[in-house]
């Protein structure tokens, strides 16, 4: 960000009286090195956060993004590497604040992974289809990440 005296005017304010997002992530893209919608993500909380307005957002990851999910040791075997989950401590944070974190269950049992392979407090649902369908028809306004 440059310090050259432009200043950023918001000619569209939004503020909501309800959050309810999910995110729907079958692949991921980036804002840097971080999956976007982690960052997204993150964003609707602080929005929240300062609409003093309680939100409810969940991040549904499948297809080919569902690694992000793993916690440490199942993340090295899977992705071929020797750091640890990346994304660990940001997804930690999310759910601190609030979000649910959820893997989809026909990619886990295509993957092979189960309950005890994820980061602490991330759940599987039955499959992210039947999840989203679920969270659209209960008023939730779907976000795809791709």
């Amino acid at each position: 960000m440059s310090d050259s005296g432009h200043s950023l005017h918001i000619d569209v304010p939004v503020e909501l009286d309800e959050v309810k997002v999910v995110f729907s992530v079958a692949s991921l893209t980036f804002e840097g090195d971080m999956p976007a919608v982690l960052f997204h993500a993150g964003i609707v909380v602080a929005d929240a956060a300062a609409w003093k307005v309680q939100p409810d957002v969940v991040v549904v990851f499948h297809t080919n993004a569902g690694h992000v999910t793993l916690d440490d040791q199942t993340y090295d075997t899977n992705r071929h590497v020797a750091t640890g989950n990346p994304y660990k401590a940001v997804i930690e944070g999310l759910i601190a604040k609030g979000a649910q974190i959820e893997l989809c269950g026909a990619t886990a049992r295509a993957m092979g992974w189960g309950n005890a392979d994820l980061i602490p407090g991330i759940k599987i649902n039955r499959n992210a289809m039947a999840r989203l369908t679920q969270l659209v028809q209960q008023g939730f306004v779907k976000i795809s990440e791709a």
